[in-house]
């Protein structure tokens, strides 16, 4: 389910990104990398286990849906560190320019 999960939101973003992106300011393309990175390893990973070991190809099991949802969260998470390091929108600028 992790694979399906992951590989949702990398078409997700990827159309967001696409279509609705304003150039390189809010970094889409990051996020995108990140889902698609994750989506071709357990692409990978389905695809090994499944050539060696056999048995079903895709895990439909509560754990692999919470593994899914905690790679998306911590996707969103790493985009989010840096969104904030380059501070698109010069908030931090301004906070610094006011304190001074």
């Amino acid at each position: 389910m992790y694979f399906i999960i992951t590989a949702l939101a990398a078409i997700v973003v990827s159309l967001i990104w696409y279509f609705k992106a304003s150039g390189k300011k809010y970094k889409l393309s990051l996020l995108c990398f990140i889902y698609w990175g994750a989506t071709i390893m357990w692409l990978i990973d389905h695809v090994v286990a499944y050539l060696s070991e056999g048995g079903a190809f895709l895990e439909l099991s509560m754990d692999a849906t919470l593994l899914g949802f905690a790679v998306v969260i911590f996707g969103l998470f790493i985009w989010l560190m840096a969104l904030l390091f380059t501070d698109p929108k010069g908030i931090f600028q301004k906070l610094l320019k006011a304190k001074n």
